[in-house]
């Protein structure tokens, strides 16, 4: 049996993520003609071009696109492996690149980072907040915190808690427009719309299973849950947002909850990492400590 040439595979996804032959040379510590040969010999044994070469730009073939993320997972379960290795006999050390939504990351994930970075001096964090949803692997994290209802992928995904979303505006808003009384009245208040989701429809579901359908029409749409926050308190209109996010403005009054008695589709926080089961002893560290921490957390705020 013919081993596969699991240095070309390496080799390749350095390439792949650098989008150059130099730049994967300077990466990996080797010549550019070791790289070029290479690449060269994966593209003979695979009978199939990987890159699309010019004098100035290297871009992926449709082939070379489908293969790329199984090169990063053979160079990263390599990593992972002599990682793993090299772990089992020293402290927890190295680099852990996390994702996180903005406004749960500042409150809730930073300081989550800080108490495990002072127990575990030698691991290093390289924390990204955004809202967007990142590629994981294309990007090179670690971990993922997301809030959503996730679908079906190649990650493997922790469920941790429960989030709770809730419809809310400033009293005074309320006062100027009414209180809605069916998500169908809805249309006709200035509702703010999420950027970061597949689908801005609003859907809801009553205490005797009816299900409605609403779709935002206000004048304001963002990719920030914060960001819709100063709106909301000047009372220019209606928004839906998580209840890490608006509690604590219903709590002062600044907010008011509406359609108690509606639902919405089930949001959880979940922890993504990448489809490979080796990973770092560091990683699988962080994991857990992130995973007992949140639901903690999230039990003492139901």
């Amino acid at each position: 049996m013919k081993l596969p040439d699991f240095e070309a595979w390496a080799i390749f996804a350095t390439v792949a993520e650098h989008r150059s032959f130099s730049g994967a040379a300077t990466a990996l510590g080797v010549s550019k003609a070791t790289v070029s040969k290479a690449v060269t010999r994966l593209e003979a044994s695979l009978g199939a071009a990987l890159f699309h070469r010019t004098s100035r730009r290297l871009t992926l073939t449709d082939s070379g696109r489908t293969l790329a993320e199984h090169a990063q997972r053979i160079l990263a379960e390599g990593h992972a492996a002599e990682e793993t290795a090299h772990d089992a006999a020293n402290a927890p050390a190295g680099m852990i690149r996390i994702a996180a939504p903005m406004t749960f990351g500042i409150a809730y994930v930073a300081p989550a980072v800080a108490d495990f970075m002072a127990a575990h001096p030698a691991v290093h964090i390289d924390l990204r907040l955004s809202d967007a949803k990142v590629d994981i692997i294309a990007e090179g994290f670690d971990i993922a915190l997301r809030i959503a209802d996730l679908p079906d992928s190649s990650l493997r995904a922790r469920r941790l808690a429960s989030v709770e979303t809730r419809v809310v505006a400033a009293p005074t808003y309320l006062d100027r427009r009414g209180r809605p009384r069916h998500p169908l009245d809805l249309g006709e208040y200035d509702i703010f719309a999420y950027a970061n989701v597949p689908s801005t429809t609003w859907m809801f579901r009553g205490p005797d299973g009816e299900e409605a359908a609403v779709r935002p029409n206000g004048r304001f749409t963002t990719d920030s849950g914060d960001a819709m926050l100063p709106l909301l308190l000047k009372g220019l209109g209606i928004a839906r947002l998580p209840d890490f996010i608006v509690d604590s403005e219903i709590a002062a009054g600044r907010l008011e909850e509406i359609l108690t008695g509606w639902t919405g589709p089930a949001t959880a926080l979940h922890l993504v990492t990448p489809p490979s089961p080796l990973r770092p002893v560091r990683v699988e560290l962080l994991i857990d400590f992130l995973a007992d921490r949140f639901r903690q957390l999230c039990a003492e705020r139901a």
